[in-house]
């Protein structure tokens, strides 16, 4: 079948039609044409003020598959990506068993021709991701790992942080790791200000990722290798990370939903706010918004991490920290626009994770695999059971009316239609 975009703005830098809005045919998963004339197709979509893009990536989302099937599993974890615009993403090591064998690599991968959005596995450094003994990262890398990284555990032990940069260096793999201090954290249940002392709550501070943070740029110069930096939330972390860009090779990443939201949403104890890190104040939503205009934070994550109702229908002390969030990015960047422009935006989605990553990078052009994004900006739609593909509905904006939404998606030679557009 062959489907005729029409006039849509391509964003992608270094196509020449970048910047510009031009007809694009599609057939059996590959781009026949691109340019002014209008093509004779079976199923035209009207794509003026809207955004081809390439597929988007995520760098980081949290399977709960497998040990937790029932909170989220591979394939709906592929079809919320898809739905979110994401073509491919990478998947945290923290599940049960953890993916430090070839077997839990090969599991996440494994129906991966079967589906539109690819899932690639990022291995644990450590066994079972307690910090102490490394894993076997070369056979992993061999294997199918992209990336290697504790997720949602702190690299706490320094020898093993500095001797993961060092082993890395062999096959030039990327270590992966959110700065965060276990001991300046501990109990911590939200950010550590003025909002945590009024609701009498345990707070986590800055200085919990910030030290960590300045440790780990300390040991990247002197063992060197590739380090990046996942969900950072403290303005100041921002500035140590452009810092030492200068000298060395580091990158960073921020969540979509911590450019937009700050601790004094906590007012009511509501769980869906609870995150790792957590909500800062709106000076670090400034700064962040800074450094990903500047540059010096490159790659937007989902921060994707689906969790049932035990884990957040209780006590705000007691639930987990976490949300469900590759269907929103979309949103959060039509937002985020207001203040930082489209390409950036975009860039920071597409081809900023894939370059720490090293995946090859698609194209806009004729005669290319279709890996492509169509997102409508204006475009309005609820978060609910009827249009959420995850399992679970741990989200801030679960029953809320939302602007921005990828509209349709193509990859592996399959698509995927909004069901209330086409």
């Amino acid at each position: 079948m062959k489907v005729l975009l029409q006039s849509p703005c391509i964003i992608h830098e270094g196509s020449p039609f970048h910047n510009k809005e031009k007809n694009v045919l599609i057939q059996n998963g590959k781009i026949l044409d691109i340019g002014d004339k209008n093509f004779s197709a079976d199923r035209v979509i009207k794509a003026q003020g809207m955004f081809l893009t390439i597929g988007w990536m995520d760098i980081g989302a949290v399977s709960a598959d497998p040990g937790h099937e029932y909170r989220e599993d591979v394939d709906s974890l592929a079809k919320a990506a898809t739905a979110g615009g994401f073509t491919e993403v990478a998947v945290f090591p923290n599940t049960h068993p953890v993916i430090q064998s070839k077997n839990e690599v090969a599991y996440i991968t494994q129906r991966n021709e079967n589906r539109l959005t690819q899932l690639h596995p990022l291995a644990a450094v450590t066994l079972n991701t307690k910090g102490e003994d490394l894993t076997e990262m070369i056979d992993l890398h061999t294997a199918g790992a992209v990336g290697f990284t504790d997720g949602l555990q702190s690299i706490w032990h320094t020898d093993v942080f500095y001797k993961t940069l060092q082993y890395l260096q062999q096959f030039d793999g990327v270590l992966i790791d959110h700065p965060q201090d276990p001991w300046l954290s501990k109990f911590g249940q939200m950010h550590e200000g003025i909002s945590s002392t009024q609701l009498g709550m345990k707070g986590i501070p800055r200085l919990a990722e910030e030290i960590i943070l300045q440790r780990n740029i300390e040991l990247l110069a002197f063992a060197g290798g590739r380090l990046h930096v996942n969900k950072l939330s403290s303005g100041r972390s921002a500035e140590l990370i452009k810092q030492a860009k200068k000298k060395l090779n580091i990158s960073a990443d921020v969540a979509s939903y911590q450019l937009l939201l700050t601790d004094e949403l906590l007012s009511d104890f509501d769980t869906n706010y609870k995150v790792s890190p957590p909500l800062r104040e709106a000076s670090d939503i400034e700064s962040l918004k800074k450094a990903l205009r500047e540059k010096t934070i490159e790659v937007i994550c989902s921060g994707h991490h689906a969790l049932d109702e035990e884990c957040k229908n209780l006590e705000f002390d007691m639930a987990d920290a976490g949300i469900i969030a590759l269907q929103t990015v979309g949103a959060n960047l039509s937002t985020l626009s207001e203040d930082i422009d489209w390409p950036t935006l975009l860039a920071a989605v597409t081809t900023g994770p894939r370059k720490v990553l090293k995946v090859d990078v698609p194209s806009i052009e004729p005669e290319q695999k279709a890996n492509l994004t169509l997102f409508d900006p204006e475009k309005k739609w609820i978060l609910n059971e009827r249009s959420s593909f995850s399992k679970s509905k741990n989200s801030p904006w679960w029953n809320k009316e939302l602007t921005g939404k990828a509209v349709a998606v193509w990859n592996n030679n399959k698509s995927w239609f909004d069901k209330d557009e086409y």
